[in-house]
């Protein structure tokens, strides 16, 4: 039987078109964080190569650093608001179940009617907003797509928590999507492990701190109830991103027809310098190739951390456009997701 459905009349490929970033004006260094855990700078950068991290005010929300990141992103496109056709948010710290924050994001940059939704895929989830911004782009349901990555994980940090104090960061990275005539985005490799996925979670669910509930919530050492806050089993996040990320950025490679050699840029998830530094033994990078080590001065910021870090790259001239990057996002979930992308 034939079909009645007519196909979509999208572009033959899609491209990154522009890129913009934004960091709170708060730097905070490890000096800060030791006030709250017993530790040192030393151990701190040993163990992460973390030096400082960009921690929000009061009135630097998630909506006000993503339509920041999105706006610069939108002017490096060479567009208006008006073109953008859809409006994916990365994060999970927006702390309202409903609406997604995508559509107050959407109207405030005056980007009128485009489709908006979220997606909480953990430090893998711009991965993930970049394979759908593909897939609208080709399908042709919309020829420009905002895709931003914006956390505040300020908001979900335990000082007191030793394994992760010293991690997280705030901030915004965003991309636009759009039609090319030639190969820039290639196929992206992701997936989960769901069998993994307490290794890194919240402490206590939202419904936790319904009132019948109160007595099991943590408490702090002043007698109040404790926010919740993201932990994980460090150990094993850092063997799982060593040994099982290598292999799917080699598949990415791979599936994108691209060598290692072919490279010029390297855009891992900013979880850790140490992690990140494995990846590219294990590939067997050349030395040409640019690598993100974004993380020392900007901490890991989830699924702000690629963007942002692309962003910087580009911004001090490490990075240039044109250029052949991979990039591999990977974290709670267990989730990940890697493609190859040429650079706006």
């Amino acid at each position: 039987m034939t079909s009645k459905i007519k196909p979509g009349k999208g572009a033959p490929y899609a491209r990154i078109t522009g890129v913009g970033g934004y960091r709170p004006t708060r730097v905070v260094p490890n000096e800060e964080i030791l006030k709250h855990i017993d530790s040192s700078d030393e151990w701190i950068r040993s163990r992460s190569g973390i030096a400082t991290r960009h921690w929000a005010g009061p009135e630097e929300t998630v909506a006000v650093m993503a339509v920041e990141a999105a706006g610069k992103a939108i002017a490096d496109a060479g567009l208006d608001p008006e073109q953008i056709g859809g409006v994916i948010v990365a994060t999970v710290s927006h702390f309202k179940q409903t609406p997604a924050i995508a559509t107050e994001i959407a109207h405030k940059l005056g980007a009128g009617k485009p489709a908006a939704f979220d997606i909480n895929a953990g430090c893998a989830a711009f991965g993930y907003g970049l394979t759908l911004a593909k897939g609208m782009v080709t399908e042709g349901s919309a020829e420009h797509v905002l895709v931003i990555g914006v956390e505040r994980l300020s908001d979900l940090t335990d000082v007191t928590d030793r394994s992760t104090a010293f991690l997280f960061g705030d901030g915004a990275g965003a991309v636009v999507v759009g039609p090319s005539q030639e190969p820039a985005m290639g196929p992206s490799v992701w997936g989960s492990e769901g069998d993994k996925s307490d290794v890194i979670s919240q402490t206590v669910p939202w419904d936790g701190y319904r009132v019948g509930d109160v007595g099991q919530l943590p408490v702090g050492a002043d007698g109040e109830l404790k926010f919740p806050a993201i932990r994980q089993e460090g150990q094993a996040v850092f063997r799982w991103a060593v040994f099982e990320m290598a292999k799917v950025a080699q598949q990415a490679l791979d599936a994108a027809g691209v060598s290692p050699a072919d490279l010029d840029v390297f855009i891992p998830h900013q979880a850790n310098m140490r992690i990140i530094d494995s990846m590219v033994k294990t590939l067997k990078l050349p030395e040409h190739v640019t690598v993100a080590r974004d993380v020392e001065t900007t901490g890991n910021t989830s699924a702000a951390s690629i963007p942002l870090a692309m962003e910087r790259l580009l911004a001090t001239g490490q990075a240039k456009s044109g250029d052949t990057a991979l990039v591999i996002g990977f974290g709670a979930g267990l989730a990940y997701a890697a493609t190859v992308v040429t650079l706006p």
